[in-house]
């Protein structure tokens, strides 16, 4: 399991909150939450099964996750900026 990640950012005067959890090997899986106002505004579960699939190993496939979890931060914090998101 790797370590989450937490971003504040703000735009438009509001502050959110942008989370991304990894769930484990066994869910396959991370979830991104955006917070904004004391409660999530958004979640969405995205697959990592693609990736552990591969059968790298476990430095790599780490990286891989690690890397997708990252993607996914920047995508929610530039849909919030695009005011694609709440």
């Amino acid at each position: 399991m790797i370590v989450g990640l937490n971003r504040i950012f703000e735009h438009e005067g509001k502050e959110y909150h942008v989370q991304v959890e990894d769930l484990g090997e066994e869910q396959a899986s991370f979830e991104v939450r955006v917070h904004s106002g004391g409660g999530i505004v958004w979640q969405k579960k995205m697959s990592t099964a693609e990736i552990l699939a591969k059968g790298l190993p476990k430095a790599e496939q780490d990286e891989a996750v690690s890397s997708a979890m990252e993607k996914a931060l920047h995508t929610v914090q530039a849909a919030i900026a695009r005011g694609k998101l709440p």
